[in-house]
């Protein structure tokens, strides 16, 4: 089924109609909310789009698993470790990291930091 989720902003907070933000309360992970723009709901086949804010000093889980990461980065300022290394990123900066790579994403700022991430889906 196509959908359109229109996008709005409220202050730091973005979000799209439609779309419920669930804040991610999983060990490892802190001041997290995960939204899924395009998912199961919407029929997609074949990946998953989801939106990530990362709240001032929140962080992902340092992790490591089979599928791949496509990120777009479009809110504020934030910190990408992909195996050994530490990339500071910017909005407009892209993202891969692939399956299997050790890696998280954090916010070391003081304004909200978000991300599109895309990912394969599980079959």
């Amino acid at each position: 089924m196509s959908i359109v989720h229109k996008f709005s902003a409220n202050k730091d907070q973005f979000q799209w109609e439609g779309v419920e933000g669930l804040p991610l309360d999983i060990e490892g992970i802190q001041s997290a909310t995960k939204h899924i723009l395009v998912g199961e709901k919407e029929g997609a086949p074949n990946s998953i789009m989801r939106y990530f804010s990362l709240a001032p000093n929140g962080h992902s889980k340092l992790e490591r698993h089979p599928q791949e990461h496509e990120v777009l980065i479009i809110q504020g300022k934030g910190k990408v470790k992909i195996g050994k290394n530490d990339f500071f990123v910017n909005p407009f900066d892209v993202v891969f990291i692939d399956g299997n790579e050790l890696h998280q994403f954090s916010n070391p700022f003081d304004r909200p930091f978000g991300f599109i991430c895309v990912i394969p889906r599980k079959t």
